[in-house]
Parts: structure tokens; sequence; C-alpha cells
């Protein structure tokens, strides 16, 4: 697949080949995946969304692990997100000092990475979002499937590649609930 006359990839969520094996552990052997990879290394934009993230996190493109909920079941909800990192070509054009509201729904969705990839992540700025409250803090009740650190999303070292498990194409529309994830987007396109 040649993804070149593009300028931006997502990946999108909905447990690509069952999630039989592991979420996103067969998908990243999918055809068009070098494709995304080779996209991604030229600096292109590229957002996996749930089910995209763990297929980022397979490849390669994004350190760490998405694992079974703490629960052990499946979360569908909406949640709060902290913004933690605003110098993202996904995130320059939303406000720090509000949380966002974007749905979950995954059962393999709680982020993991070993203790030196975690300082790593915090070290160059590549957490995005942590899960929080209504009034943007982070505390444990707000952490929906036991991420470590309450990480709902990352990005690469070069800030290209963008994972997160809550949905933003979800909610965008007030009348749905929300339209928090239209900032994603409009910071993308730089509308």
């Amino acid at each position: 697949g040649d993804l070149s006359r593009f300028d931006f990839v997502a990946l999108p969520g909905g447990f690509s080949y069952g999630d039989y094996l592991r979420a996103g552990a067969i998908a990243r052997f999918s055809m068009i995946m070098q494709a995304v990879v080779d996209f991604a290394k030229r600096g292109k934009p590229v957002l996996g969304v749930c089910n995209g993230f763990q297929i980022l996190a397979e490849t390669g493109l994004l350190p760490g692990a998405l694992m079974r909920n703490e629960s052990l079941r499946f979360v569908c909800r909406p949640v709060y997100l902290r913004l933690e990192n605003r110098g993202t070509r996904f995130t320059r054009g939303i406000d720090p000092a509000r949380p966002l509201q974007i749905p979950i729904a995954h059962g393999e969705g709680r982020y993991f990475i070993d203790p030196e990839g975690h300082q790593d992540l915090l070290a160059h700025q590549q957490v995005v979002f942590r899960y929080a409250t209504a009034r943007n803090e982070v505390l444990p009740e707000a952490n929906p499937n036991g991420s470590l650190d309450a990480i709902a999303g990352i990005v690469n070292h070069a800030g290209n590649v963008l994972g997160m498990m809550p949905h933003p194409e979800r909610a965008m529309e007030s009348l749905l609930g929300s339209d928090d994830g239209r900032q994603i987007f409009q910071s993308l396109t730089g509308s």
C-alpha cells in the first residue's frame, strides 16, 4: 500500500481479527501496516484510537503495551481526560485547564510500560492524556482500567504518532453527550 498521497492516517477501534490472540497482535501483520510504519517514519501524522493504539504498540511505533483491564471486564462509558502535553500537532488547540469528556469502550486498555520506559515517557513529555475527574484531577478513582500513571494516550518521540484508548470520534456532537473529541481533529487540521 502506498500512502504517500495522504496527509494523515487513522487506525480506528474495532477488535481487529477478534483480538483472539492479544489486542492488535494479528493486525500488526496486515499488509498495510508496513506502509503505515513508513508513513510515520516520514514524520506524517498517525492516530491510533483504542484498537488502533493497541496495533501501534504492537508494531513498535509506540512504546509499552495495552493489557486486560484491571477489573477483567469490558468498560464502556464516558471518561474525563487531562491534557498533559499541548505541544503536539494533535493537541495544540486544546485548553489544558479544562478536561475533555470522551468515551471509552475496551476490555484491554490498561497501559503498561516498564519503569525505565515510563521514565523515558515522562522525560520526553510523551504522555499526552491522563484519566482525570471532571475537576481535571488525576485520582485513582478516575482511572477506569488501571493504566499505569493513569495514562490514556501517548505520542512517539517525534510527536507525530498518537495512540489513545478513548474514542474522540465518538465525541463530535454535544447533542450526543460531548463534542470534546472534535478539538483533537481541529488541532490536527489547524482549523
